[in-house]
């Protein structure tokens, strides 16, 4: 069961950033490449405590839906999303931020999963899965945090 950890300093008030990683907007702009587009749940703007969301995207050259449920929110200092269905035999990614001295926002991700198709999904894990959901992270994260230090997150819906 791998387990991706990733930490991203973010030069933004904790609530700024807290309100974008909630951000079903930011999140399909930062995945583009993907087509990643939320089709039902919440579509747009922030999500909460109770929500769905479904997200349709290519990934390996596949259209695939995934739907994850908003398990727990903690304003302004921690989320977790989990998945209902969808490629994964399982995954839960936390979001965890804190507030820096300098006044900045350390981000840090926890997404841990389960491929399916037992020895075959372990397999894929080690020579490529792992990797790529890695960069799919990062990626993002790095379009959270440019857009957060860019001042251009005032043009996405429910900020």
């Amino acid at each position: 069961m791998p387990k991706i950890v990733l930490h991203t300093k973010v030069n933004a008030p904790l609530e700024l950033v807290f309100d974008l990683a909630r951000s079903i907007d930011l999140h399909q702009d930062s995945l583009q490449h993907t087509k990643e587009k939320a089709i039902a749940g919440r579509t747009t703007g922030l999500v909460e405590e109770g929500e769905t969301v479904t997200w349709e995207a290519v990934h390996f050259g596949i259209k695939q839906q995934l739907t994850s449920l908003i398990t727990d929110v903690r304003p302004h200092h921690f989320f977790a999303d989990e998945l209902v269905s969808g490629a994964f035999k399982h995954f839960r990614h936390e979001h965890h931020f804190s507030l820096q001295e300098d006044g900045s926002t350390l981000m840090k991700d926890i997404f841990d999963y389960d491929s399916p198709l037992g020895w075959l999904g372990h397999l894929a894990d080690f020579l490529f899965l792992e990797k790529y959901m890695t960069r799919l992270l990062e990626q993002r994260n790095h379009f959270l945090k440019q857009t957060a230090e860019d001042g251009s997150w005032k043009e996405l819906p429910g900020m």
